[in-house]
C-alpha cells in the first residue's frame, strides 16, 4: 500500500480542499495535521473539507486525526465540512463530540525535585500514621465495648472466621513449621557434629522453635493467608458501598466487621502457634533419628530439659501480638480501600507488607523487653 498523503489545494480564496490519500493504518506513518493547519494560518473564516477518494484504508488514527486537524482550523474560525470523508466517519465524528470531555480526565504527569518528593514522603507517612493511629483507636474502643457486653457483631460469622483462622490454616502452618524444623536440625547437627554434640540439636531445635520460629512462621503464614483475605473481603464491601451502608443504618463497621476477625485471630494464633511448635520439633525429631545416632526418648528427654514454661508462655505471648496486628493491618488496608479493582488489589498487597514488617518489628522489640527482663 502508499503511504499516507495529505495534500491542501485552494478552491478560491475562502474554500480550500484536503486531499488524502494511501494507507491511513496503524501500520503506516501518517502525516503532521499540523503542516495542512500551517499553511492556513493567514486565513481567517473560510471552508474546508476533504477529498478521500484515493485512501485506501483506514481506521481509528484516521479519525483521530481528521478531529486534531479540524480542531486546529475551528479555533482560526474556519469550519470544516464531513462531506467528503469515507461513510460513518462524520457520524464518530460527530458521536465523539456528543459527550464534551472531563477537565479532570486526563492525568498531569508532573517533575518534582527532590525536596517536593521528600516533603509528598514525608507528608504521607504523617498522614498515614495519622490514619493508623485512628484505626488502632476506633479498634480499641470496640474492643472495650466487647469487653463490656456492648459490641454489636453476629456469632455466626466470629464462629466462621475461627473455622477460616483455625482449622482451615493448619495444613500450611503444619507443612511450614515441618519444614523449618527439618532445616533447622539439618544445618544445626551439621555444626555440632564437628564437637560431637548431636543430641543438643534438640536444645537447638526446640528453644528456636518455642521461642520464635513457631510464632513468627505462624503469623507470616497467616499475614499472606488470612491478612490478605481480610484486606480483599472489605475492600470489595467498599467497593460495593456496603460499608457506606454499615454507617448510614448506624452501625459501626469497625465493630461489626472488624472486631469478629480480630478476636478470632487473638484465639486462635495462640492454638496455632503451639501447633507450630510441635511439628518443628516433630520435624527435628525426624532427620536426627534418621541422620545420627540418636534415640526418640533421648530427642525428647533432651527437648524437654531444654525448655520450660517460660519460653512457651514468650511464643505464645508474641503469637497473640502478632494476631493483633495481622488482623489491624488487613482490616486497616481493606476498609480505606478505594472504590475500583486495582485499589483491591493494592490494599491487599499493603496489607501483607505491613503485617509482615510489624511482626518483624514486633517481634525485635519484645525480643529486647525480654532480654532487659532476663526472661
Amino acid at each position: 500500500m502508499k503511504p499516507a498523503t495529505a495534500e491542501l489545494r485552494e478552491l478560491d480564496a475562502h474554500r480550500f480542499v484536503a486531499r488524502l490519500g494511501g494507507d491511513w493504518t496503524s501500520g503506516s506513518a501518517l502525516p503532521s495535521p499540523k503542516l495542512l493547519s500551517d499553511g492556513l494560518a493567514a486565513t481567517e473564516g473560510g471552508q474546508l473539507r476533504f477529498d478521500t477518494e484515493a485512501v485506501e484504508s483506514w481506521d481509528s488514527r484516521f479519525i483521530t486525526w481528521v478531529i486534531g486537524l479540524s480542531a486546529r482550523l475551528e479555533a482560526r474560525g474556519m469550519s470544516v465540512s464531513w462531506q467528503g470523508l469515507p461513510t460513518g466517519v462524520g457520524e464518530l465524528i460527530q458521536l465523539s463530540r456528543a459527550v464534551p470531555e472531563r477537565v479532570d480526565a486526563r492525568r498531569n504527569v508532573e517533575k518534582q525535585g527532590v525536596a517536593a518528593r521528600l516533603g509528598n514522603l514525608v507528608y504521607g507517612s504523617v498522614d498515614q500514621t495519622r490514619q493508623l493511629l485512628a484505626f488502632i483507636g476506633e479498634v480499641s474502643v470496640a474492643f472495650y465495648r466487647f469487653l463490656t457486653g456492648r459490641a454489636r457483631f453476629r456469632r455466626s460469622d466470629f464462629f466462621l472466621f475461627i473455622q477460616e483462622t483455625g482449622v482451615e490454616a493448619l495444613p500450611i502452618v503444619g507443612l511450614i513449621s515441618l519444614l523449618v524444623g527439618l532445616i533447622l536440625a539439618f544445618i544445626g547437627t551439621l555444626q555440632l557434629a564437628m564437637f560431637g554434640a548431636h543430641i543438643y540439636v534438640a536444645n537447638l531445635v526446640g528453644i528456636a522453635m518455642v521461642r520464635e520460629m513457631g510464632a513468627m512462621m505462624a503469623a507470616i503464614i497467616m499475614a499472606g493467608r488470612t491478612g490478605a483475605s481480610f484486606s480483599a473481603q472489605l475492600g470489595t464491601m467498599q467497593v460495593n458501598e456496603e460499608i457506606d451502608a454499615f454507617r448510614t443504618l448506624g452501625i459501626s463497621p469497625v465493630e461489626f466487621l472488624v472486631l469478629p476477625r480480630m478476636l478470632a485471630l487473638m484465639l486462635m494464633m495462640p492454638l496455632l502457634c503451639i501447633y507450630a511448635d510441635l511439628l518443628g520439633i516433630a520435624g527435628g525429631m525426624l532427620v536426627s533419628v534418621t541422620m545420627f545416632d540418636i534415640t526418640v526418648i533421648q530427642y525428647l528427654e533432651q527437648t524437654r530439659s531444654a525448655i520450660d514454661l517460660t519460653d512457651i508462655t514468650v511464643g505464645i505471648v508474641k503469637s497473640v501480638v502478632f494476631g493483633v496486628l495481622v488482623a489491624i493491618a488487613g482490616c486497616m488496608k481493606g476498609i480505606q480501600c478505594g472504590r475500583s479493582a486495582s485499589a483491591v488489589g493494592q490494599a491487599t498487597t499493603s496489607a501483607v507488607v505491613m503485617s509482615i514488617v510489624a511482626i518483624v518489628i514486633a517481634d525485635a522489640i519484645i525480643t529486647l523487653i525480654n532480654n532487659v527482663l532476663g526472661v
